[in-house]
């Protein structure tokens, strides 16, 4: 099956020609070279104020400094967890109802997105912070970001299962009418099932995301790692050498997970080489 070989960035960019591959590699190369120019003035100038000096650095190897952060980082996966949770299978029925034939479905869908979508996320949590206590709505702290993350992350996933679903080649929907599948019937053992393989690896870009916003918790006083990285410069002072191991953490989770994503684009593309062949 030709459709299901195409991969998730096809699904939402064009592939570059030679033309805009050379030019693509010339700016990797002149970022990768300005990065290290930064870093090594970063390093320098540390170097000069004592900010490298391993009294500053020794004490993130104490079990108790270990836990602490440990304790943030527990706080940012669960968060992160619960928004996914609830913020991909309302993206799936938010793009279902955009897709709609029903206009006045297909409309509420779109403005919802639209406004989710177009809405910086610290300005939602705000409203559960500051806000929406005012009319008695008021959330315990995990809610203030996990409610937040959901609203917003649903949105922007919700465009995504719809170019998921605009992906399936539509002759499948012709045949499914043929055999006598109905319309929901066609798009729940049909369209959905490839769709979702589709954008599996988006998804866990779109987790990496979801990861990244987590960070507001800081704002409803949430403890997760970036509370907990505040928490500590104001108890040691060490402000450079706290944010920077929060921030090595960081990176560390967002490349397993887009790693993750690498690999399982790869295995589908493989299975689907493979389903084809057998199909031949």
């Amino acid at each position: 099956m030709s459709t299901t070989s195409t991969s998730a960035t096809q699904v939402l960019f064009d592939a570059p020609g030679p033309r805009g591959r050379r030019r693509i590699l010339l700016i990797s190369i002149v970022s990768l070279l300005a990065i290290l120019a930064l870093i090594a003035l970063g390093l320098w100038q540390f170097q000069r104020n004592g900010q490298l000096a391993a009294e500053k650095w020794l004490p993130y190897l104490r079990r108790d400094y270990i836990a602490f952060l440990g304790k943030g980082l527990l706080g940012t996966l669960e968060a992160t967890a619960v928004a996914a949770v609830i913020a991909f299978p309302f993206g799936l029925v938010l793009a279902l109802g955009r897709i709609s034939r029903a206009r006045a479905l297909s409309a509420i869908s779109a403005v919802w997105i639209e406004f989710f979508r177009g809405i910086p996320m610290l300005l939602v949590v705000y409203a559960f912070l500051l806000a929406l206590p005012a009319y008695g709505v008021n959330l315990p702290r995990f809610w203030m970001l996990v409610v937040p993350m959901s609203l917003v992350s649903s949105a922007s996933t919700a465009e995504v299962f719809r170019a998921g679903i605009g992906a399936v080649d539509r002759g499948q929907d012709e045949a499914s009418s043929a055999i006598g599948l109905s319309r929901g019937q066609t798009m729940r053992y049909v369209i959905l099932p490839q769709a979702v393989r589709l954008v599996l690896p988006s998804l866990i870009l779109a987790l990496v995301s979801l990861l990244k916003d987590s960070t507001l918790g800081f704002v409803v006083s949430y403890n997760e790692l970036q509370f907990q990285g505040k928490t500590m410069v104001s108890i040691t002072r060490f402000l450079v050498q706290t944010y920077l191991v929060v921030s090595v953490i960081y990176i560390v989770l967002n490349f397993l997970l887009t790693k993750a994503a690498g690999l399982l684009e790869r295995r589908m593309r493989r299975r689907a080489a493979e389903g084809t062949g057998r199909s031949r």
